[in-house]
């Protein structure tokens, strides 16, 4: 009869409650990983400045693709699109700075990828 214990990690192959993910280790120890040292208490979120988008905040801002200037504060090093969350753009915002960075590309302004 083939019945599990308790300590063995429910089954899984190699034996014994050591390693596997049993034996009542908490997974953050087993890898040696530090704690969350800027979690302020258990179960909250650091808040931040809530970021503003810059277009809506100043409306005399024209998002143009011919200005690569512009653009590459939206561009990260490698030449990605930097995220909404971290440019602090409104969603009708970054949609449009992301066409006008795909249209600059397409002309050559502005590099696919950045080869180091």
């Amino acid at each position: 009869m083939n019945q599990r214990s308790s300590y063995d990690g429910g089954g899984r192959s190699g034996g014994g409650g050591g390693g596997g993910g049993g034996g009542g280790y908490d997974d953050d120890r087993e890898f040696g990983r530090t704690p969350d040292l800027n979690a302020d208490a258990p179960g909250r979120r650091r808040t931040g400045r809530k970021r503003v988008c810059r277009f809506c905040a100043d409306k005399a801002l024209v998002i143009d693709y011919k200005d690569p200037q512009a653009l590459k504060y939206f561009i990260s090093e490698r030449g990605k699109v930097v995220p909404r969350r971290i440019s602090g753009n409104c969603a009708l915002h970054q949609r449009k700075v992301t066409l006008a960075i795909k249209r600059a590309r397409q002309i050559a302004l502005l590099p696919f990828t950045v080869t180091a």
